[in-house]
C-alpha cells in the first residue's frame, strides 16, 4: 500500500481544471494553506482571469493542457492531485459530448497513472448527476441511480460514473490513494455568465432586465452549496486518515424549488425582469437533495453559509461584471425564514431542477 507523505508542512498540489469556478477557488484556499500549486487547464471552459490574481505567486504555477492526452512526467514530486477537470454544466458538457466522456475516463485515467508515478493522494471530483432523476430522497451514496445511460446528459454522467469506478478499482488494487466527492449545485463568484447554471443564469437575466427563464413548472427542487463551503469539504476529504474508501456527498441540503430561488434573485437585484417558463429539458432531475450524513460523520463537515447569504455575495460579484440594466426598486422580500435553515415548507411535496 502507499505511504502517504508528511500531513505537516507545505506540498506540491497539482488542481486540474484550475482555471474553472470551482478550481480557482481551490487554488486560493491550497495556496492559502501554504501549499505549492501546480493548476492543470485547458482553458476550453476555465478563465484566466479567474487565476489572474495568482499569476505572480511564488508558489504557484499554470501548465495549459487537456488531461484527455497523456502528462509529461513532471521533475517535482507531486504530493496531491485533484481532478477537477471536465465541463459541469448541461450546455457546456453537451457541446462536445465525446470530449466530455472522454475528459472523465481518458483524462482521469492519465491523473492516475501521474499519481502512481508520484506516490500521490488523489480526489476526483465527481457529481451528484450520478444519481440521475432519483427515485430516492434525499440521495445517500448507497442510492445507485436512475439514470438514462444513453441520453443527451449521459456523456457527462456516465463518463463519471465511469471515472469512479477507476478511482475505486485503483484504490483496491492499492496502486492508488484515490478519494471520491460527490458534488452538488455549488454556486459563487467568478461562474461564468453564460455557463448554463440556474443561479447564475437568473441572476445575469435580472441584471441584464431579461425575463427570467424557468424550466419546466418551476416546482423542481435544488440544493446550493457556496463555494467556500465546498472547497472545505474537498480539502477535508483529500486530508483525513484513513482514507474513506468510499463516496462521499457534498453539498447543502437545504432543499429549494426554481421558483422560490428566482424570487430570492429579484429580490436582490434591482430589476424589471418577470418570469417566463420554457419547456423541461430532457431527463431533467426532478428533486436532488444531498444526504450529508457520512460527511458529518467522516469528515466533521456541514455548510455553513446558507442560500441567502451567498446569494448576496454571488450578487455582489456579478454586479461588478454586469452592471445593472436600469435602477428600479427592489421587489419586496417574501419572508423566508424557514428556508433559510434549509427545511422546505409543511405539505411540500416539490421536484427538482
Amino acid at each position: 500500500m502507499l505511504q502517504r507523505p508528511n500531513a505537516f508542512g507545505g506540498k506540491t498540489v497539482l488542481v486540474a481544471g484550475g482555471a474553472g469556478f470551482l478550481g480557482s477557488h481551490l487554488c486560493d484556499a491550497l495556496l492559502g494553506l501554504g501549499h505549492h500549486v501546480v493548476c492543470v487547464d485547458s482553458f476550453l471552459t476555465g478563465s484566466f482571469e479567474n487565476i489572474a490574481p495568482l499569476q505572480n505567486h511564488p508558489r504557484f504555477s499554470v501548465v495549459r493542457h487537456d488531461i484527455c492526452e497523456p502528462l509529461a512526467a513532471m521533475i517535482a514530486p507531486l504530493h496531491q492531485i485533484y481532478n477537477l477537470a471536465c465541463p459541469a454544466s448541461p450546455p457546456r458538457y453537451q457541446a462536445d459530448p465525446i470530449h466530455t466522456m472522454l475528459t472523465s475516463v481518458a483524462g482521469t485515467t492519465n491523473l492516475l497513472k501521474l499519481a502512481v508515478q508520484h506516490q500521490a493522494a488523489f480526489l476526483l471530483a465527481s457529481t451528484s448527476e450520478i444519481y440521475g432523476d432519483p427515485e430516492q430522497h434525499p440521495q445517500d451514496e448507497s442510492y445507485w441511480g436512475h439514470v438514462n445511460c444513453t441520453g443527451p446528459r449521459a456523456c457527462y454522467d456516465e463518463g463519471k460514473r465511469a471515472a469512479e469506478a477507476l478511482c475505486f478499482d485503483s484504490l483496491r488494487a492499492g496502486s492508488v490513494d484515490a478519494r471520491v466527492v460527490r458534488i452538488f449545485n455549488t454556486y459563487g463568484p467568478r461562474m461564468q455568465p453564460d455557463d448554463g447554471r440556474i443561479v447564475s443564469n437568473l441572476i445575469v437575466q435580472a441584471l441584464r432586465g431579461e425575463p427570467l427563464t424557468i424550466f419546466g413548472s418551476g416546482q423542481q427542487t435544488r440544493s446550493f452549496c457556496y463555494v467556500s463551503d465546498l472547497v472545505d469539504g474537498l480539502i477535508r476529504l483529500m486530508n483525513v486518515e484513513p482514507n474513506p474508501g468510499l463516496p462521499i456527498n457534498l453539498g447543502n441540503p437545504g432543499e429549494f424549488t426554481i421558483a422560490e430561488l428566482a424570487e430570492m434573485v429579484l429580490a436582490r437585484v434591482p430589476t424589471r425582469s418577470k418570469i417566463v417558463h420554457r419547456p423541461l429539458p430532457t431527463d431533467d432531475p426532478k428533486r436532488r437533495r444531498p444526504d450529508i450524513s457520512r460527511a458529518k460523520e467522516l469528515l466533521a463537515w456541514e455548510p455553513k453559509v446558507v442560500l441567502a447569504e451567498g446569494l448576496e455575495h454571488t450578487v455582489a460579484w456579478f454586479s461588478q461584471k454586469i452592471p445593472p440594466a436600469m435602477a428600479v426598486p427592489r421587489r419586496a422580500h417574501r419572508p423566508m425564514a424557514e428556508l433559510e435553515h434549509g427545511a422546505t415548507r409543511p405539505g411540500d411535496e416539490l421536484p427538482h431542477e
